[in-house]
């Protein structure tokens, strides 16, 4: 029988006449140096700090270990550094560099206060889920769960951090609205199946402009895609107007959103709209002069040629008034490829074509920012049971991308990685080995000399360093 042991000392394959050992001796090593970056953009911006502003902790403070903001902290930290589940952070508790970037003191863990939770700095997997299973009516006399958020305050909160991301008034907004499905594999609370995606899901809104994102609403699937889209719209263009009076405001989305109420409010309140239109066989009869021109422009050239057309369109029923449409007619080997949108900009902002191809189809980009969502900082990662602690995780999401994308825009600003998805800034600038070395009045974190992408990661320091502390 083979007793089962842990090696003190491990020996690998050897390189020439020299043996190859390892140990796990190394002391305080971590795999994450870059969440002293994180903590360096949390430092001047207060983020996560402002999102703890945004609950209420019915906790004594006699006997809370952790704070309400480290404990944000270290959920969002997380969820940035890779760490999608919170059975993770059962493991991430022990490291210290973690802690230090939450904003421990006792960044070992040595002065906790039961004997089985010393060595560990970080709050457990069990300790942070209150945050998201704390029912909206809890108050002190709750046992377990006292850290309830207040959902109205973090989306005031996301819209005040992207005003604020401007240093003097545009000239305009786009705003892009989008859904996207949030697949679902067990019984959460209101689970739909939804025909277009063909699965159970949420379908979540989001709204952004650039980089910036600025609402991230979940919902249940059961719903048009545009459904509560005036109600964000009324949210949204009267804080951006409350700043920025004379600013125009441009509603951007896909034909999901070319609807009546939509377009209606926004003529009304004086907003523009750019929209997808799904074709149809009037609109595409309406086409015809422009296939004409197209098809002759192929026969001579053999290439793919477009043409764009400007007319006023009603629909039968649905429409209260005529609005401008603009066709494009793109002849393919394949044969005739009309699109179509609808927009109420006036017709010297922008010639049909760059309305279209430089104004229209710019909104595609947004795909990439819910991409950097759901795919590098798991916002698809929805699987408690009820609704509102679904939504929280999507804010934690949201959170780490605000705050990811502020040391984007900021610290690696002309930078080779200042276009770079969140994801990538992962693994380039965050998943940095480090070496703590901890005495009584310095840690000092080594990180590897052989990084490399350490001109960066100091360009990011020195940028973040030159920004003023908040007061």
């Amino acid at each position: 029988m083979i007793t089962e042991c842990t090696p003190t000392q491990m020996e690998f394959q050897g390189v020439g006449r020299r043996k190859v050992q390892a140990d796990f001796d190394g002391g305080h090593l971590s795999s994450d140096g870059g969440a002293l970056l994180l903590r360096e953009a949390e430092e001047r911006f207060s983020i996560i700090e402002r999102f703890a502003s945004c609950f209420t902790d019915y906790r004594d403070d006699r006997f809370v270990e952790h704070s309400l903001v480290q404990l944000l902290r270290q959920r969002i930290f997380g969820i940035a550094l890779g760490y999608e589940d919170l059975n993770d952070h059962n493991k991430l508790r022990l490291d210290p560099l973690i802690a230090l970037a939450t904003g421990k003191e006792d960044i070992e863990g040595a002065e906790r206060r039961h004997e089985e939770d010393r060595g560990k700095p970080l709050a457990s997997a069990s300790t942070l889920n209150r945050l998201e299973l704390t029912p909206e009516n809890a108050d002190e006399d709750s046992r377990y769960k006292k850290l309830v958020y207040h959902g109205e305050r973090i989306e005031r909160l996301l819209v005040d951090l992207f005003l604020e991301s401007f240093q003097e008034a545009p000239e305009e907004i786009i705003l892009d609205f989008d859904a996207t499905d949030d697949p679902l594999h067990g019984n959460q609370e209101g689970r739909f199946f939804h025909g277009y995606y063909g699965h159970y899901c949420y379908l979540p809104l989001y709204v952004t402009c650039g980089d910036e994102l600025l609402v991230a609403q979940l919902r249940k699937s059961n719903i048009d895609a545009s459904e509560g889209t005036v109600p964000v719209l009324e949210r949204l263009v009267e804080a951006i107007r409350a700043k920025f009076p004379n600013t125009r405001i441009i509603l951007r989305g896909d034909s999901g959103f070319a609807r009546e109420p939509i377009m209606a409010w926004c003529e009304v309140n004086d907003v523009y709209y750019v929209l997808g239109l799904a074709k149809n066989p009037r609109l595409i009869k309406l086409l015809e002069p422009a296939v004409f021109k197209a098809c002759v422009r192929h026969r001579l050239t053999g290439v793919a040629c477009r043409e764009f057309l400007s007319f006023e369109y009603r629909t039968k029923k649905s429409w209260s008034r005529a609005r401008r449409v603009i066709g494009k007619l793109e002849i393919l080997r394949q044969g005739p490829n009309p699109r179509f949108i609808i927009t109420n900009l006036p017709e010297d902002y922008a010639t049909p074509e760059d309305l279209y191809e430089k104004v229209y189809c710019a909104r595609g980009e947004m795909e990439n920012r819910i991409k950097e969502q759901q795919l590098d900082l798991f916002a698809d990662r929805t699987s408690t049971h009820t609704m509102r602690a679904n939504q929280l995780r999507l804010w934690f999401s949201s959170m780490a991308y605000v705050l990811v994308n502020r040391l984007r825009s900021v610290a690696l600003k002309g930078t080779t990685m200042a276009r770079a998805t969140c994801g990538t800034i992962r693994l380039n600038l965050f998943k940095v080995a480090a070496a703590l070395k901890i005495s009584v009045r310095r840690v000092m974190v080594h990180l590897p000399t052989a990084c490399p992408f350490q001109k960066i990661f100091v360009q990011a320091w020195e940028a973040l360093h030159r920004l003023p502390r908040p007061v």
